[in-house]
């Protein structure tokens, strides 16, 4: 299981929770990436931390300001990237060509979606994973694959029905390793979460809870 960490713009300590989960990430073998907000990139990744990118553009070098041009996310040391967050939604083409840039500077690529139909949709795209995320269900601290597990199995045989490359993540809710757990079950390969580490008191012990499933 792959446990992704979106810092979003959360008032947390980037390097805090990026040492944290590094040290839990070599302690139990659990592949965990953080992903902090751009500016945070290059600390983030100098902790030695698996680091993603929140968001690349769908941009080449040139006169593109404000844009997040994914080869210095991959300067900065990120590894891989986020697409199509539902607080920051893209149309087809613009996720086409954010995975094109991904591609370009060799960042691996996971796409958000809202439900089956558009995970499969984008897993058409060929990222390297999506990820489905009912927004009503993001920070409430009600996880997907207990409030509609339907969602999970129907998003997990949509991408395999397009392509069985493509790993499915489950997000929105996420926060202990009971759902986690769940996540699993129900087939997908990793979760994707936020506040659950990133407003956690303690960010070490909130993912030592949640892996400890996997040790």
């Amino acid at each position: 299981m792959f446990v992704l960490v979106n810092l979003k713009a959360y008032p947390c300590d980037p390097v805090a929770v990026a040492t944290a989960a590094g040290d839990v990430s070599d302690e139990t073998g659990v592949r965990i990436a953080v992903a902090p907000q751009a500016a945070h990139l290059s600390a983030v990744a100098d902790t030695g931390v698996e680091t993603w990118a929140q968001h690349v553009s769908p941009v080449e070098h040139g006169s593109h300001t404000g844009s997040t041009l994914a080869e210095a996310a991959a300067d900065a040391g990120a590894t891989g990237t986020l697409l199509n967050h539902s607080e920051n939604r893209l149309k087809l083409a613009d996720i086409d060509g954010a995975l094109d840039a991904a591609e370009r500077a060799d960042l691996e690529t996971v796409v958000c979606a809202n439900n089956p139909d558009q995970i499969g949709a984008a897993a058409a795209l060929g990222p390297d994973a999506v990820a489905v995320e009912p927004p009503e269900l993001i920070g409430t601290g009600t996880p997907v694959s207990k409030a509609d597990p339907d969602v999970v199995t129907d998003a997990v045989e949509a991408a395999a029905a397009v392509d069985e490359s493509v790993d499915v993540l489950c997000g929105a809710g996420i926060s202990t390793g009971d759902d986690l757990e769940a996540a699993g079950e129900l087939g997908a390969k990793g979760v994707l979460l936020a506040s659950g580490v990133a407003k956690a008191e303690d960010p070490r012990a909130a993912l030592e809870d949640l892996v400890a499933p996997l040790s």
